[in-house]
């Protein structure tokens, strides 16, 4: 499905958030997992909301998966999430899997929901068992008009994130407005298969709950999967999407006159969550997209993207300022997809360097002025086909060694 239009059906808000949509309300605390930093938040629906959810493939899935998973198997429905940041517990065995229920349950009483209709989703260090006892305090603030807002959850949800992740898009349906809010977190041990990162979205539409995992996926692989920071696969995170019906329009599927329109909004919101992210990486100065046309299929183009959005050389040479063609055009001969070097172009920026598998004489000063800028375009046109994505990423810069480094102190 292609949902990619040269006008766009609605835009990016980036002052908007989960709560944009109507019907739901966030809110964090401090509950002493991370030292003074906000540590524990919440999402609420103000009605059971149909859920859709894309996991982890790591085989080491953390229990709040697990327990998650089973809540939205119950009735595909979710209508409240938890989230701690500082401890993932994750390969924690038996115990830890006890300690999700235990979060689960407790959440679910503090907020007069059913259990089954609870989320858990947990994010930090490997190892850790949860300390349920610190969010049993937490939530003992849950009604605390203070701990209340979106900001708060946005930023309980952090780790080395240096920034919140947020934003919402508007559109028409059935002569209603229908909004799609998200927010995400993410910034190191990025690399979605699904997933590596945790991002919650939310939406006022009526959505039948098989077309919605479907629309979710899709968004997914044109989106969050197609971004990288270093590589690691995350044993924690999922995208989660909540639909409530608030905004009063008639069910949303396949068969809906504006299906497409939905799943495009979905995607756009998710492509400007997963650009955040991958701008994010720890220790990054310059975010990278890659675009790769001409190739003999999508999914090909994908493969092609995300070789070169990988390769730590040329993630080095653009933290660097080098125009070094050589890296890329390495990544597309490794990427495991069949390519005519013969046919290849590739641009950095304004600056073409390849023609036609060979290098171009270019100006050097301009390429590395253009490569001084934080965000870079990479560009390959493979001249084989239709086929036609785009990955994004990040340099990968001193800074991301001495961060991870000293990650548990």
């Amino acid at each position: 499905m292609k949902t990619i239009t040269s006008k766009p059906i609605c835009k990016i808000n980036s002052a908007g958030g989960v709560t944009t949509p109507a019907g739901y309300r966030a809110g964090g605390v401090h509950c002493g997992i991370r030292r003074k930093k906000l540590d524990l938040g919440w999402l609420i629906s103000d009605t059971p909301a149909t859920a859709a959810a894309v996991y982890t493939t790591n085989q080491f899935q953390a229990p709040p998966l697990k327990v998650t998973k089973e809540s939205i198997f119950t009735d595909h429905k979710i209508q409240g999430v938890l989230v701690n940041s500082g401890v993932a517990n994750a390969c924690t065995g038996e115990k830890g899997l006890q300690d999700a229920y235990d979060m689960r349950s407790q959440f679910a009483q503090t907020v007069g929901i059913a259990p089954e209709h609870a989320a858990v989703a947990s994010t930090g260090v490997i190892g850790v068992p949860l300390p349920v006892e610190k969010i049993s305090q937490g939530l003992t603030a849950f009604y605390d008009e203070e701990n209340e807002g979106t900001n708060r959850f946005e930023k309980a949800i952090l780790t080395t994130d240096t920034c919140e992740k947020t934003a919402s898009v508007e559109l028409v349906i059935d002569g209603k407005t229908v909004t799609i809010g998200g927010a995400a977190k993410g910034s190191g041990m990025i690399d979605p298969n699904m997933a590596t990162m945790l991002a919650f979205l939310t939406t006022d539409a009526e959505v039948a709950w098989e077309s919605l995992q479907n629309a979710l996926k899709e968004a997914i692989d044109r989106t969050f999967n197609m971004i990288t920071v270093d590589g690691d696969s995350s044993t924690n995170d999922m995208v989660l999407l909540m639909a409530n019906g608030h905004a009063g329009n008639h069910t949303l599927h396949e068969g809906h006159p504006q299906w497409a329109e939905f799943c495009e909004a979905l995607q756009t919101l998710c492509e400007s969550l997963a650009k955040s992210i991958a701008k994010d990486g720890e220790g990054a100065t310059k975010l990278i997209e890659v675009s790769v046309t001409g190739a003999e299929s999508d999914a090909g183009a994908k493969r092609i993207g995300k070789a070169i959005i990988s390769s730590n050389l040329v993630k080095t040479a653009v933290f660097g300022s080098d125009p070094n063609w050589g890296r890329i055009v390495c990544a597309i001969g490794y990427s495991n997809e069949p390519v005519i070097p013969e046919k290849v172009d590739v641009f950095l920026g304004p600056v073409p360097v390849v023609a036609q598998g060979l290098p171009l004489p270019f100006d050097e000063g301009a390429a590395k002025e253009y490569l001084n800028n934080d965000t870079i375009s990479i560009h390959a046109h493979l001249g084989q086909g239709e086929g036609e994505a785009k990955a994004w990423g990040c340099d990968l810069t001193y800074d991301y060694v001495k961060i991870n480094a000293s990650y548990r102190t």
